[in-house]
């Protein structure tokens, strides 16, 4: 293991995550961005997710410039057990990585959708956005306003299309393949959610199917909570009220 790698461990054990980028940099500036490539390889992945949770693309980091896919997807994965879970904190670490290179964005996109837990993670990015992306689905735009009936009757239609397909594979099969986008990427371009959902759904169809597939059934259960959670018994009359009641009555 190289010497940078146990360096950086203990840094960041002792809480010093700035110190272990800076070590990780020089790697870079003395040997080379592809030695630094494969220090990172070398990094347990929750280390380099620490460094990750660190920088943002306010708070740029060499180790974010130079984190490759397949890096990125298995650190990543693990917000979910060591990160606080919210999506607003998940999208600036997400999109400072991701869309450094526009080139890149499907690579980085695609190794996380094939990694054990990447469908969470990416509905976890998109959990607060639940009713846009039904919107998309439904009107092929990311309209300010929308029918959320109808949206969600497009969605299940959707979904329906091919359930049967979904059961074995997990797949919508043709239900979207053949959709032609009615917004083009430039037009989403915000390095954000948006773009990041329409790159999944047009080029990577089958990870959106099954990040929609993982927000619906995150909604249906909340519904369902929402549901089952007896109602606050309206207040009873005090003992005082009952009282002079009855002698109201007498």
């Amino acid at each position: 293991m190289h010497p940078v790698v146990l360096k950086s461990t203990k840094l960041i054990l002792a809480g010093d995550i700035a110190g272990a980028e800076n070590a990780l940099v020089a790697i870079a500036e003395q040997e080379g961005d592809h030695a630094l490539v494969s220090v990172l390889d070398e990094m347990p992945p929750k280390d380099l997710l620490a460094v990750m949770r660190e920088f943002d693309s306010s708070r740029e980091s060499v180790v974010n410039m130079l984190v490759t896919p397949e890096q990125f997807s298995r650190a990543i994965v693990l917000e979910r057990k060591y990160g606080e879970r919210t999506s607003e904190r998940l999208r600036a670490m997400m999109n400072a990585i991701i869309f450094r290179d526009s080139a890149s964005v499907t690579d980085y996109l695609e190794a996380l959708a094939e990694s054990e837990g990447g469908s969470q993670t990416l509905a976890d990015y998109f959990e607060d956005r639940y009713e846009e992306l039904c919107g998309f689905v439904s009107t092929g735009t990311f309209a300010a306003h929308f029918d959320m009936e109808d949206g969600q009757r497009a969605l299940n239609a959707w979904q329906a299309e091919n359930n049967e397909a979904h059961d074995e594979e997990q797949g919508f099969g043709n239900a979207i393949e053949d959709d032609r986008p009615k917004l083009s990427r430039a037009e989403v371009a915000d390095g954000d959610w948006m773009e990041t959902a329409w790159v999944l759904r047009y080029e990577l169809n089958d990870a959106f199917e099954d990040v929609m597939f993982v927000l619906r059934s995150r909604a249906q259960k909340q519904m369902q909570e929402a549901m089952a959670t007896p109602k606050p018994a309206a207040a009873s009359s005090s003992p005082l009220a009952e009282d002079d009641d009855e002698e109201s009555a007498i």
